[in-house]
């Protein structure tokens, strides 16, 4: 099988893998689609990912994979079902390991219900929970924002936002984008947002209440224009210097500022001395499987659409990933949809 293996920061290549095999609470999945993510991807590529990793490995962590195999224990996914997050495992002998491994023609996922019917102790099913089934008929290029749209729901859930409450979201990338649409679908009483201008028109497309320039000279006076007496929650989806501390100076007493984002993750500080109120901080912290359901209701109600995100009718093949990488890093789309198996 083909994958694209990052040989080293900054090198992408593709390589033939021999298929894994599915063991025995395990399903064999060909990849369809796939998403790139200018968040980790870029940072794994580049090599300025917060913690170390080792090279070469298998990247991608946004792929949909169809059910071709199944094991002898598998009880709740079938052939033709279409799952979430599938990955590819570290091929035999040592040399390739794996950063999430969803770029590659063939992938495992894990049968989660069954491990826990029969008893397996949760260390042997907790990765798989990711895998999650699609409803049939989900157009597998459109479910690669599934993995996007259940960490941010997840991460905004945990955060305690709620009906009525106001907040403030500081970046303008597909994450950003999908906090603006869950914000609105979890009843928002008012949506701001600071980022680039280039992508204001897509800001208001979805909703968002007031867009703000992160040009501007003046932020803090813009924000404070753009809704008085504080938001009750503010996301840094960016994670860089001094935008936390935009967040917690814009959030009214006892208000939620949260960090999402990781661009300067191991230098990043927040002034205390400019604080004098009460507040709540919460880092990046979600679980995808916990809003599985309710992300795919939102999609069958069309309250979560993939065109603003991803181009549909043209996505690159995974012969072109250096191609696919470069769009999203020049900043053409949110993301790059990128077809992985042919056939």
């Amino acid at each position: 099988m083909k994958a694209v293996i990052l040989e080293k920061p900054g090198v992408l290549n593709i390589a033939d893998l021999p298929v894994p095999r599915p063991g025995e609470y395990q399903v064999l999945c060909e990849l369809l689609y796939g998403a790139t993510c200018s968040g980790t991807d870029l940072h794994l590529i580049d090599n300025t990912f917060p913690w170390p990793q080792k090279y070469p490995a298998i990247l991608g962590h946004e792929s949909i994979g169809r059910v071709v195999e199944v094991g002898p224990k598998v009880r709740s996914l079938k052939v033709g079902d279409l799952v979430t997050r599938v990955c590819t495992p570290p091929p035999p002998g040592g040399k390739i390991g794996v950063l999430w491994g969803g770029w590659a023609e063939f992938g495992i996922a894990g049968d989660v219900a069954a491990m826990k019917a029969d008893g397996l102790a949760p260390d042997k099913w907790q990765g798989s929970l990711v895998n999650q089934l699609l409803p049939q008929g989900t157009d597998p290029a459109a479910a690669t924002m599934v993995i996007t749209w259940r960490e941010t729901l997840s991460h905004l859930t945990r955060m305690g936002f709620a009906a009525g409450q106001s907040i403030l979201i500081i970046g303008s990338g597909a994450n950003a984008f999908s906090f603006v649409q869950h914000a609105k679908n979890l009843g928002a009483s008012r949506i701001v947002m600071i980022g680039s201008p280039s992508r204001a028109k897509i800001g208001q497309a979805l909703g968002v209440d007031a867009y703000i320039d992160y040009h501007q000279a003046d932020l803090p006076a813009a924000i404070a224009g753009a809704h008085q007496g504080g938001f009750d929650a503010a996301i840094d989806v960016f994670g860089k210097k001094g935008l936390m501390d935009l967040a917690v100076a814009a959030i009214k007493p006892n208000g939620t500022a949260a960090l999402y984002g990781l661009q300067d993750y191991s230098t990043l500080t927040l002034d205390l001395s400019k604080i004098f109120k009460p507040f709540k901080y919460t880092f990046s912290n979600y679980e995808e499987s916990e809003v599985h359901e309710q992300v795919v209701a939102f999609m069958q109600a069309g309250k979560l659409q993939a065109e603003p995100f991803l181009d549909l009718k043209h996505p690159f093949p995974m012969e072109k990933i250096q191609a696919a990488y470069d769009y999203t890093r020049a900043r053409k789309g949110l993301k790059a949809l990128v077809k992985i198996k042919n056939s």
